[in-house]
This record gives C-alpha cells, structure tokens and sequence, in this order.
C-alpha cells in the first residue's frame, strides 16, 4: 500500500488462482507454488518487524544443526514490542535480545547457543535434548562453556532436560547414546568413566574411546551409525582397536539398541572387565581430559559463524557485530 498498490489491486493479484499469495497478516508471496525455507523465513522476520531474529529449531537448523523440526519458526521480539503468534509463526517476547545477530543471506538469526537452548526448552524428550545439544558441540556449533551460560542466563521454566543435557557435555559426553551410557552406570554404581579423552604411550597417540577407566585400562565404545559416520568407520576401528590391545587396553564395544534393551548385559560386561583389571598394573598410559573449568567458563571461546551445510540456507553467515565493529 504504501507504494502505491491500492486495495482492488492487492485482491485481484490475492484472488484463487492469482498471480500472489498471502502467508502471514500484511505479508505476501508475489509467486505462486510453496513458499521456500528462506521466504517462509522471510515472511516471520518481516511479520515480526524491525529487530525480530529467528531461534529455536529454525535457527539450529540454518546453523546446520539437526534437530526435530515442526511447520513453526519461532522468532524473538523485544517485550515492549505488541505482536501476537498467528500461522506458523510462533512470537517470544523477550528482555534478553541479544547482542550479536548473525545472519545467513537476507534472514536474522540468533547466536547458536542461544538457538540450541531455545530450541530444547521446547521440546519434551530428554533423547532429543541431548541429541541437538550433543550434536552442536561435536560439530563445533558452539561450546559447553557458551551453553552453560545461556542455562545460566535463561529462564528456568522448561530448562530441566536442558540443565541435564548440557551437564553432559561438561562432562565431555558427545552423543545421546554416550550419556545414555553415562546414566546407566551411575543406576548401577559403577565408578564413572572419563569420557573422550585422548590416550598417549608417551607421545604416541592411541585414541579417543567414548569411555575410560584409566585404573583399570578399560576402554568403552559406543557403536553409532547415527553419531560415528563414514565409511571408513570399520578400517578405523579394527587400527584403533589393534593400537590399543598392543598397548594392553581392554575395549568393549557397545551399540546404542544394547544399551537401552540389554543395560544388564552391558552393566554386566563392564563390571568383569574392571574386575579382571583389578589383577594387573596400571597401565603406562598418559590420559589427557579437557578441564572441566574450561568447558564450563562462559566465554572462553568466542562463537563464529560455521560454514554453511547442506540443510541450511545460502550464502554463508555474517555477524553484523562484528560488521559494525
């Protein structure tokens, strides 16, 4: 309207069968046919109005984040803004905007950590939890540091399967079948691994098992598809696991279907294991952990953009902050 289009010409162009289409209130697709992720996008941060930024699911998703995704996108507005939720647009009023908006082609979006934790406050399954914020860590989204202070930050309504999740990853958990792991050895008592350190013989590299006892020399895998993809993954782990029986390493391989059907006979396996150790010395193995201050201190790595991945939109991603600084 404001260009000049008066109101007949809006309703022709929106009649069945025209040449637009209405997605959200004042917000039109001038194309037919299914509105893409960037317009659908698009349309919530121009509904929203001046400021809006994508988060949640949405914003992990363009980070190149896999998580369970809906038909909504959730967008952030300040509190004093007046804009209600209305089709697949999902409105959060909020006093904590934040600081650095990035950016990925036309579409705001929030920082990663932010958008993971926004993203898991809305969900109601502690495996999806874990999963996206796992997920987000391994493939080096953002840091435990940067998502322990978003917990921190945030609203403690609706953070709880959040709070467990990022505790995980301090403790250098780096997939949902691993804290799955994790949990099940504290129910049975057993003494808890190091999880993902890197072994050394001196100065030569062995590995990065799931779990470590190092009193023990024992060593736990998870067998993921889902987590430890590519196709060289049996090579990898026949080398791997023959480095560590030349170093008197005991490894035990589990699938992640075991450790949630069968946690007896995993519980079981372990607990021969450290018990045959017990007979030995300890092996001369040097185990290095990242410290567990350093994951949880905020700010301890600056968050940059990551490049951008096949599910997310082009081109790459922009800080405005950092363009204005």
């Amino acid at each position: 309207m404001a260009h000049g289009m008066t109101t007949s010409a809006l309703r022709q162009r929106l009649r069945a069968g025209g040449p637009w289409q209405r997605l959200l209130p004042g917000v039109f697709l001038a194309v037919t046919g299914t509105p893409t992720t960037e317009q659908r996008s698009m349309a919530a941060l121009l509904y929203a109005g001046t400021g809006g930024m994508i988060t949640g699911a949405a914003a992990v998703g363009l980070w190149g984040v896999q998580a369970p995704r809906g038909t909504m996108i959730d967008v952030l507005i300040p509190a004093m803004r007046q804009r209600r939720s209305t089709g697949f647009v999902r409105i959060h009023l909020t006093t904590r905007m934040p600081d650095r908006v990035f950016t990925v082609g036309p579409v705001r979006m929030v920082p990663p950590a932010r958008a993971v934790a926004d993203a898991a406050r809305g969900m109601t399954s502690l495996a999806d939890v874990r999963a996206v914020v796992a997920a987000a860590v391994q493939l080096g989204t953002c840091t435990p540091g940067a998502l322990a202070a978003e917990l921190q930050a945030g609203p403690v309504q609706g953070s709880a399967l959040l709070r467990t999740a990022v505790s995980d990853v301090c403790d250098g958990i780096r997939s949902s079948p691993e804290a799955d792991l994790k949990h099940l050895l504290r129910r049975a008592k057993i003494a808890e691994p190091v999880f993902n350190a890197r072994l050394y013989a001196d100065e030569e590299f062995i590995a990065s098992p799931d779990a470590w006892w190092p009193e023990a020399g024992v060593a736990g895998e998870v067998d993921s598809r889902a987590y430890h993809l590519s196709p060289q993954d049996h090579e990898r782990t026949l080398a791997r696991d023959a480095r560590a029986a030349a170093h008197g390493i005991t490894v035990l391989h589990f699938t992640p279907r075991q450790i949630r059907t069968q946690p007896g006979t995993v519980v079981s396996a372990i607990r021969s294991a450290l018990a045959a150790a017990g007979s030995r010395p300890r092996l001369p193995i040097r185990t290095i952990t990242t410290s567990s201050e350093a994951l949880k201190r905020p700010g301890k790595r600056d968050e940059t953009p990551v490049p951008v991945r096949s599910n997310a939109l082009e081109p790459g991603f922009h800080d405005e902050r950092a363009a204005r600084g």
